[in-house]
């Protein structure tokens, strides 16, 4: 089959993989100059392993990212109020969970997509799809040449994505601001910026720090606040504002903040789409963030993007009915995002609550709950539709 995937990030450039390590053609077109995506770093959780462990690329992960062990959810006063055992969630998926940068990870794919020889297009941008007579549907670029594909696959993001637009009306295609803003950024530093891997995440009143360590010396974070408006997206010096922010906040916060360079932090307004029961119209179908983008605090929105990958590969067998196909890889995905969807909202309007005391009534939540219960919960919800032997 002759498959065009509009967008080169984590949906699309592994859809290109799985696709052609089936046999068929694939043709990817990125709109931006060179091909990347928003936010720092990544952890890839068991179920994504799985997926790249399938696309043989799980040992060039293993050695680029940290592994780690534990995840502590804390007060800004840095009192524990849960410890999750990513070890044991390993564990009982399987497979191991990753820690790394984005554009690590971007690389990787891209990589191995030219190794496989599949075309990229970069400073390509879609404007329009229509379905053809022929059986194929075709896309017509800014600079006025047209494509055609027996496919086409729509991984062109959550905020401004044709294929969405293609397949919904405008309103349901509309991504949704959630209220709150993160500051985003990596840091390599000289010396030791955390004692060990675990994954740091301290909860304030419609407040947020997060620190994810690749090692000891190089890591990820978002500052995270409730904010009524969106605000512009983009890059600039929020180095000191940030410091001020977080200021008496529990180490290493100040620490990271301190050791990254202004012009790394990255303001960016959080949306998500509207969970949706239809991903394809014609031949035109949605995959990763254009079909269920959720919040960060999923904690999904890469693995779900490389399971999208996984299971259309599977779906689409040579000489099968497209329409058919469509349709069950849409039954297979559509209830596990859709719940993420869900999840991801839940968790943010407890952290970005504004009143204290439900704030505090939140923690005395996380502090009274199993850790062991959460971490079965999670093996259970992220390893559902995969082959993990559960």
């Amino acid at each position: 089959m002759d498959i065009l995937i509009l967008g080169a990030g984590v949906a699309g450039a592994a859809a290109a993989i799985a696709l052609r390590q089936r046999g068929h053609a694939v043709r990817v077109f990125e709109r931006r100059a060179l091909a990347g995506g928003l936010g720092a770093g990544v952890v890839l959780w068991p179920n994504a392993s799985f997926v790249l462990s399938e696309l043989g690329l799980l040992s060039q992960v293993a050695a680029v990212g940290g592994t780690p062990p534990g995840m502590c959810r804390m007060d800004q006063c840095g009192r524990l109020l849960m410890r999750l055992d990513i070890g044991g969630l390993d564990r009982a998926m399987g497979y191991a969970s990753h820690a790394l940068l984005r554009r690590d990870l971007q690389a990787i794919l891209l990589a191995e997509m030219a190794r496989l020889g599949v075309q990229l297009h970069d400073g390509a941008t879609a404007v329009a799809l229509r379905a053809v007579g022929d059986g194929t549907a075709a896309v017509r670029f800014d600079d006025g040449r047209v494509e055609r594909a027996d496919l086409i696959v729509g991984a062109d993001g959550r905020m401004d994505s044709l294929a969405r637009r293609y397949v919904h009306c405008a309103e349901v295609a509309a991504p949704r601001y959630q209220g709150f803003v993160n500051w985003v950024a990596s840091v390599e530093a000289p010396v030791d910026l955390v004692d060990d891997l675990s994954v740091l995440d301290f909860w304030g009143v419609g407040e947020r720090f997060g620190i994810v360590p690749v090692g000891r010396r190089k890591l990820y974070w978002a500052g995270a606040q409730a904010a009524a408006a969106p605000g512009a997206c983009g890059g600039g010096d929020f180095k000191a504002a940030l410091a001020e922010q977080f200021a008496g906040w529990p180490e290493p916060v100040g620490r990271v903040i301190a050791h990254t360079e202004a012009g790394a932090i990255r303001r960016i307004p959080i949306y998500d789409l509207e969970p949706v029961a239809r991903w394809h119209r014609d031949n035109v179908l949605l995959i990763g963030d254009a079909a269920h983008a959720s919040l960060p605090t999923s904690g999904q929105g890469a693995c779900q993007a490389l399971e999208d990958a996984w299971h259309l590969a599977r779906c689409l067998e040579p000489g099968g009915d497209l329409s058919l196909a469509l349709a069950g890889f849409t039954a297979r995905r559509a209830d596990k995002t859709g719940a993420i969807t869900h999840g991801g909202r839940q968790l943010a309007r407890s952290l970005f609550q504004l009143d204290r005391a439900g704030s505090q009534a939140r923690n005395a939540q996380a502090r009274a709950a199993d850790p062991a219960q959460a971490v079965a919960a999670m093996a259970q919800g992220w390893g559902a539709g995969l082959e993990l032997g559960l």
